[in-house]
């Protein structure tokens, strides 16, 4: 099995093509803003409990979500149609992230985005690197989702409902709008059968690799995203 352990201070990884059969590729290190773009940038992300060190990722396959491909059901789109929610950008992100930290999930006992993940994502959205999509019923925020930006990828990270439909809504909007800003790749990281049925699919991480390396060569859209007022996603 190889597993890496990282200096405290750094940016630099182990070949993400090292990692365990489980994805496991390192263990340690910091999640400084520099260290996590070094990670994301290498087809690593962090994933741990407050129980463990900062354990660093890179599974084999990984589940992807090309933005063309997007598919939405014909139940959703009457939703969607309906304009039952409001979706904005990047106006509540710490609001967001704490509510996918304290949401349920089947077959997991407690949480991975611990209070250091809370801190360090909320860091990399003041350096215009995070962003959230945030969506509304009435003014309450009753849905959304946060992730990282990096040239044409972005990469998911957690979403959240208190309404049926919302993160479906959310989902729709973030995928449309990096479509029509020349993305390339939404990384779902691991397999869901719900964004399965959104047209997700797994690939190889080589050829995950390859393809995340070829959209870093567009520029990344750092600073606050906001949804133009004419913006439709169907």
């Amino acid at each position: 099995m190889n597993v890496f352990w990282l200096p405290e201070k750094g940016v630099d990884f182990p070949n993400p093509e090292l990692a365990d059969a489980e994805g496991l590729l390192a263990i340690g290190g910091d999640l400084s803003v520099e260290r996590l773009i070094s990670s994301y940038a290498c087809g690593i992300f962090p994933w741990y409990n407050d129980e463990s060190p900062i354990l660093w990722w890179s599974p084999d396959p990984r589940f992807v979500l090309y933005p063309e491909s997007l598919h939405i059901s014909r139940s959703l789109r009457k939703v969607i149609k309906a304009r039952q929610f409001t979706v904005t950008m990047d106006t509540a992100f710490e609001q967001v992230i704490r509510n996918c930290a304290c949401s349920p999930r089947p077959d997991q006992c407690g949480t991975w985005i611990v209070p250091d993940m809370i801190s360090a994502y909320c860091e990399l959205h003041l350096h215009g690197i995070a962003h959230s999509v945030e969506v509304w019923r009435e003014g309450r925020l009753v849905g959304g989702m946060y992730g990282v930006s990096l040239g044409g990828v972005f990469f998911g990270e957690s979403m959240f409902y208190r309404e049926p439909n919302a993160s479906k809504v959310g989902l729709v909007w973030l995928v449309r709008f990096l479509q029509q800003n020349g993305f390339t790749l939404l990384d779902c990281q691991q397999v869901t059968h719900n964004l399965r049925r959104f047209g997700a699919q797994e690939v190889r991480r080589s050829d995950f690799l390859a393809q995340l390396k070829k959209a870093l060569r567009s520029p990344t859209r750092q600073g606050l995203w906001e949804i133009p007022e004419d913006f439709f996603p169907l």
